[in-house]
């Protein structure tokens, strides 16, 4: 047993190094510690696997692809909220059972396989996804592949998804941002550094629906934000908080952008379900809110787009895009976009149980908009994802993904 614990170390000692295999060839003899080195393996989720393989095959192409920096909340979480302690988390079955590097084991992402920004990335010619932020490991070169931020319950608000107790608000993602530019700058020098950032970086924002859902929306908690704030108070404060973080993303070298707007959240299962509606309906307020505010961020990126010199806000209409597909899901190939597929008990409470292993689970995942009570399933994620590559103008302005890209 001694001897097993060594090799361990020793490939704890060496796996960041080019002569690891060689150490581990001696353990290899011994049946017993190949058992439980299998075991160990294969018991690692998809985040750590794909954080060890980025930060041991760096052949420089990074620069010719670029890094794709991803912020947001649970839409595009690739893992952060694991190493969080909170009530937001996907690390159990069977989420992200369709999640093929994983081997179907659950990653930390909200949805049965890949997420949009996981898509989009491969779209863009991304060679590895974006490591979570704070797994172990998720350092050194890796990084200039891209770092993923978002986290489950996280918002543009610091007190968006208190109810979850912990939670990356866009604020503590942007000051993680800084953090990695530094690295970058120790990696590549700071002229490289500043031209890798502005020229071959990404950097997409999936964000604002928790502001609504798990903040101004969120029954019994919000009545008093509610009476002391209008919507258009609220929204205000959104767009005016929004605004700061991108001019700070702006001023660690940020050029490159991908914003997508709030889809048609009045129609989730979650709000479905609370608000006790037929399958043709939706929640009004939850819907209007989401268009207000989407209306003042268009607004908010055509400024930004005239007033910050050299920067490209891309925006992205997910909201009329994803409208559509509920609208019409025989035309793409679904058979439900009003039920979750997983957790979908029925009743007004469904909602309060997560997605988990004692859920039930449809059979066919592939024809159901929704994973759960709030995400979408990963053919919905990849239908929209290929949408917006495809760069139709109704959903993606004012350039293509691609252009932003090779721009």
């Amino acid at each position: 047993m001694h001897y097993i614990i060594r090799c361990f170390k020793l490939f704890a000692a060496y796996s960041s190094r080019s002569d690891y295999k060689l150490k581990l060839i001696m353990c290899a003899r011994d049946p017993y510690f190949v058992a439980i080195f299998v075991l160990f393996v294969t018991g690692l989720t998809g985040s750590f696997i794909a954080c060890y393989e980025d930060s041991n095959n760096i052949s420089g192409d990074y620069w010719k692809m670029g890094a794709s920096f991803i912020f947001g909340d649970s839409l595009v979480d690739a893992g952060n909220n694991n190493y969080l302690s909170t009530l937001s988390k996907a690390d159990t079955p069977p989420s992200g059972i369709d999640f093929k590097p994983s081997g179907g084991n659950p990653t930390g992402r909200f949805t049965n396989g890949k997420t949009i920004g996981d898509i989009i990335g491969e779209g863009l010619g991304q060679s590895y996804y974006s490591t979570p932020f704070l797994a172990p490991n998720c350092s050194g070169k890796a990084i200039l592949h891209g770092v993923n931020y978002a986290s489950g319950g996280g918002g543009i608000l610091n007190a968006t998804g208190s109810i979850f107790v912990n939670r990356l608000s866009m604020d503590i993602q942007v000051d993680y941002f800084n953090i990695t530019r530094k690295e970058i700058d120790k990696l590549l020098g700071a002229s490289k550094a500043r031209d890798f950032v502005t020229k071959k970086a990404i950097f997409s924002i999936t964000l604002g629906s928790n502001d609504f859902l798990n903040n101004y929306l969120l029954p019994v908690v919000s009545i008093g934000t509610r009476l002391n704030q209008t919507p258009d108070a609220f929204i205000d404060q959104l767009i005016s908080h929004f605004r700061g973080q991108l001019t700070r993303l702006y001023r660690l070298d940020a050029r490159k952008f991908i914003i997508g707007n709030i889809g048609p959240i009045g129609c989730i299962p979650y709000q479905k379900n609370i608000n006790q509606l037929k399958d043709n309906e939706c929640a009004e307020l939850a819907n209007q809110l989401a268009l207000q505010y989407n209306s003042r961020l268009k607004d908010l990126l055509s400024n930004l787009n005239r007033s910050l010199p050299g920067a490209t806000f891309v925006h992205l209409n997910v909201y009329d895009l994803l409208m559509e597909i509920i609208i019409n899901p025989h035309k793409y190939g679904f058979t439900t976009a009003t039920m979750a597929c997983c957790g979908n008990t029925g009743g007004q409470y469904a909602w309060i149980v997560p997605c988990g292993p004692a859920s039930n689970m449809c059979r066919d995942r592939d024809k159901y908009v929704f994973w759960d009570h709030y995400h979408p399933s990963e053919a919905a994620n990849i239908l929209i994802s290929n949408k917006l590559l495809q760069g139709d103008p109704k959903y993606v302005s004012p350039i293509t993904l691609l252009q932003l890209r090779d721009s």
